[in-house]
Order: C-alpha cells, then sequence, then structure tokens
C-alpha cells in the first residue's frame, strides 16, 4: 500500500478499517475525481494554512465539491489575515507535500501544534476520503473513525462552517 507504513499500523491498533484506492498522482480534486468515480464516500479537500505571524497552523478539511471561505474562517479565528503554509510547513507539521495534504498527516505533529477545522456538512457524511500522506492513493473509511483517528492524535479540532 502506498503512504505511511506508521498510519497503517496506527489505523490497525485503532481497529479502523478502510478501503483502499490506489490511482495515478492525483494532486488536485479535479485529478482525483476520476479515480473515484463510484465510490461512496464524501471525498474531501484537505487546505493547510498559517496565521499573518506564522505561529499558528490550521488544516481545513472541506466536501471536494464546495468552496471555502476564507474570510469566515479569519472573521471566526480572529488571528488577522490566514495565507496558504509553504511547502516547508507542510514537511514539517504534517510530513507531506503540496498535493497530498491530509489529517492523516497529523501523525507527523507530535506537539499537537494543528489545529483542525472540519467543515460541518461532513458530518452528515457516513463515509469520507483522504490521501494516506500521498496523492497516489486513497482511503475511504467512516466519519466516526476519523473522529476517533483525530480524538487519538490529540490534535484540538472542530466542526466550522468554512463554506460560501
Amino acid at each position: 500500500m502506498n503512504g505511511d507504513p506508521r498510519l497503517y499500523q496506527l489505523l490497525d491498533e485503532l481497529n479502523i478499517p478502510f478501503e483502499y484506492l490506489e490511482h495515478p498522482a492525483a494532486p488536485t480534486i479535479e485529478i482525483a475525481k476520476q479515480y473515484w468515480a463510484g465510490h461512496d464516500a464524501k471525498h474531501c479537500k484537505n487546505l493547510f494554512f498559517r496565521n499573518h505571524k506564522g505561529n499558528q497552523h490550521y488544516l481545513v478539511c472541506l466536501d471536494c465539491d464546495r468552496s471555502m471561505d476564507i474570510h469566515q474562517i479569519e472573521r471566526q479565528l480572529h488571528q488577522g489575515k490566514l495565507s496558504f503554509a509553504s511547502p516547508e510547513r507542510l514537511m514539517r507539521y504534517l510530513g507531506v507535500t503540496p498535493g497530498s495534504v491530509t489529517p492523516f498527516g497529523l501523525i507527523n505533529d507530535v506537539d499537537h501544534h494543528v489545529i483542525v477545522f472540519l467543515d460541518k456538512t461532513l458530518q452528515d457524511a457516513e463515509k469520507v476520503s483522504f490521501h494516506p500522506c500521498i496523492n497516489t492513493a486513497s482511503l475511504i473509511l467512516r466519519r466516526e473513525d476519523l473522529i476517533r483517528f483525530l480524538e487519538h492524535q490529540g490534535n484540538r479540532y472542530e466542526w466550522m462552517d468554512v463554506c460560501e
């Protein structure tokens, strides 16, 4: 299986079942959609931001068919202007490269620095899909199991209306 072997070991330890989809590199939602056809999951896009001071980082997960309203998030956080984090910050905090952003990258955030925001619309999804720290595969799992994973990792997370 493609991706970080530590992730698969952890999912096994947490008794979190998943469906594994191997596919060619899918660094964008437009490319990935062709490989997800026919699967009964809510496929997610994941965006990694930093605040204007660069001392706080946020992972935003939302339905891949929705658009995020960054100004709404900025108003709710009171952290000033948000911007996309650099590839170096992606690697430092999540251990991934651009195009492979995923909540599963939190296995690399040992200090629990990253705060996760899940779009409220995902609460209605039975299953969700994310890359396993590399964009040549996708994992489909139950939404409840994603929450169990997040709780195990210890990063702060919250449901938020992040879309336009």
